[in-house]
């Protein structure tokens, strides 16, 4: 996790928490039990954006890294094809993404490359890390160019990249369909407020008008949830 993602994890969680501790003290405050509910459904909803924003977040660092694997496996074939063995190709392509240093300083010291790629390849969107790890055993077990078996993974890495992307963009049309079904209660709210109904009398100032509400945000939360859910699991590839 680069320091950048960490600065953003440490908002957010700290965001939830003062959330959670202004929910709770209004909940302590409250001179009636609707303030209750209240407060405990504007902490639901504080606490289901906090997560999605994250979720998010780790989308978008996941993508970048993807895309970063591609180009180091680019520049790497690079750098051999100019001539430079492997242990010097790691060093200068990690000088410019940081993400191969260790596996630089395994070179140095003489250690294994692949395990330290392996390792590499459990960060989120480093996956693809398996792939160069086992091209470059098998160029060191077989003696074959690494520089065409990098040249070979990243075009297969590229490829797929590519794919994702396709698949990532349909998902993205459904999770949009998914906010917008989410938001058209507020436009009926809207509408009937216009009308001159008092919906939101109702629903903040009943306790009829409040289960409803409960119901209705929980449904609404638990089905974006879903899609999200289940977006999540056709970019993972399940």
């Amino acid at each position: 996790m680069t320091a950048r993602a960490r600065r953003r994890d440490a908002v957010a969680g700290a965001a939830a928490l003062v959330t959670a501790l202004v929910t709770a003290l209004g909940m302590v405050a409250a001179p009636s039990p609707r303030l209750v509910v209240l407060a405990a459904l504007a902490l639901g909803v504080g606490v289901a954006g906090e997560r999605w924003w994250r979720g998010r977040v780790a989308r978008a660092s996941a993508g970048a890294t993807r895309a970063a694997v591609v180009e180091l496996c680019e520049a790497l074939r690079g750098e051999l094809a100019g001539g430079a063995v492997p242990a010097d190709a790691l060093e200068r392509v990690a000088e410019e993404w940081p993400l191969l240093a260790p596996a630089a300083r395994a070179a140095a010291a003489g250690g294994s490359v692949a395990e330290a790629l392996r390792g590499l390849a459990e960060r989120p969107g480093a996956a693809d890390l398996r792939v160069v790890a086992a091209a470059w055993q098998v160029a060191q077990r077989t003696g074959h160019g690494l520089g065409d078996a990098l040249g070979r993974v990243a075009e297969d890495l590229r490829a797929a990249e590519q794919t994702r992307r396709v698949v990532a963009g349909e998902l993205a049309s459904a999770r949009a369909t998914a906010r917008l079904v989410g938001g058209l209660p507020l436009v009926a709210l809207a509408v009937g407020g216009a009308g001159g109904a008092d919906p939101w009398g109702f629903l903040l100032g009943t306790t009829p008008g409040l289960l409803c509400l409960a119901a209705g945000l929980g449904s609404g939360l638990a089905g974006l949830a879903w899609i999200e859910a289940i977006a999540s699991d056709v970019e993972r590839g399940r």
